[in-house]
């Protein structure tokens, strides 16, 4: 039996489809996943997701600490409670895990790490903070619901009311403190909406608070699709500790300046800054029928590559994909499905925006 988050009854008692994911019990759907992928992308949809590792990090030199781990520079946070998403690098400059950190005043940063990577986040984490002095809690106490879609908002301040405290005025990618509430504008979607923390034992009469005002129980199925859709990488899949942020799509998470400004892995990634990096991460729609699938072939004119994430995406009514092929000029692309070769395009992500194709 794996780990169950507070909500575990919860998903049961509604039908849910449970699975095993990163060794916890997890909803992969609650019916259809196709129906919960449209729910966020049309009105509102929750998510579980308590099994994400939220951890705090205490002390004057946090700050030191975090621009020596992160590839991004926390010292760009100067509001309270804005956030920035960034990359935690190996001397390699591989990918340990990508997170989102968030600035709640000089001595006090919390970390979202993925639910997979939890362990050796911590250990890494706690093996360098000693030395800047910091104080490494990671929040058992914590469960977290993410609410997403173009009406999530609305519905989770009707459902929350004066609890909601100034959360309204959330600019995008920053969260507030509201009594026992640990508010986020931030998602896995490509909608607008929050993550919310509260404590544990609290946690099952917050979903139903959500359910009453129509917000539907989605799984990680539908939230797979939507965060291809919306072009954004998966850990394990898109990126991972053998490969850097710029093979990866996500050199916009560098913050190259200053340029006196140690992190690990930062050698590395100025050699393939200068030099090119030796691979590159792709968008493609398939003009073909068929579905795109994780580690099919991928032909291009620069080289032999494979798909990273690949799906059939329900908002478009086509298969997207994420795939790492040799840098260069792709020029015309084809996918290998089950021995025969397909035309693909090549599109820059994201797929879907607001609701809407990103494609023409």
């Amino acid at each position: 039996m794996g780990n169950r988050t507070p909500l575990y009854e919860a998903h049961v008692a509604m039908g849910a489809k449970m699975v095993d994911f990163a060794g916890w019990e997890m909803p992969i759907n609650y019916g259809s996943q196709i129906e919960e992928h449209h729910q966020v992308r049309r009105d509102a949809g929750m998510f579980d997701v308590s099994h994400m590792c939220v951890i705090d990090l205490r002390s004057s030199r946090a700050v030191d600490l975090l621009r020596y781990l992160l590839a991004n520079d926390v010292a760009r946070l100067t509001q309270q409670g804005k956030a920035i998403y960034s990359c935690m690098l190996n001397e390699r400059g591989g990918v340990i895990d990508d997170l989102i950190v968030y600035y709640m005043d000089p001595s006090w940063y919390r970390m979202v790490v993925n639910a997979g990577t939890r362990n050796k986040d911590i250990a890494w984490i706690t093996r360098h903070a000693p030395s800047f002095g910091v104080e490494v809690e990671v929040r058992e106490d914590l469960a977290m619901i993410a609410v997403q879609g173009p009406n999530a908002r609305a519905k989770a301040q009707a459902a929350l009311g004066p609890r909601i405290g100034n959360a309204p005025d959330l600019p995008r990618f920053a969260a507030v403190e509201s009594g026992q509430l640990f508010i986020a504008r931030t998602g896995y979607t490509g909608e607008d909406g929050y993550e919310i923390m509260v404590q544990a034992e609290q946690a099952e009469e917050l979903w139903d608070a959500f359910y009453e005002q129509g917000v539907k129980p989605c799984g990680l199925g539908a939230r797979d699709t939507l965060r291809l859709e919306a072009g954004m990488n998966l850990y394990g899949q898109d990126m991972d500790e053998e490969t850097t942020p710029l093979v990866s799509g996500l050199t916009w998470t560098v913050a190259w300046e200053p340029d006196d400004r140690s992190f690990i892995g930062r050698t590395i990634l100025e050699q393939q800054r200068r030099d090119g990096a030796p691979a590159q991460l792709i968008g493609l729609v398939l003009e073909d029928k068929g579905v795109l699938r994780c580690h099919q072939k991928v032909f291009t004119a620069a080289g032999e590559g494979e798909i990273t994430s690949g799906t059939f995406a329900p908002s478009l009514g086509r298969a997207v994909a994420l795939a790492r092929v040799p840098a260069g000029d792709v020029g015309e692309c084809e996918v290998e499905i089950r021995g025969k070769r397909h035309k693909a395009r090549v599109v820059k992500p994201p797929f879907v925006r607001n609701g809407q194709s990103c494609i023409d």
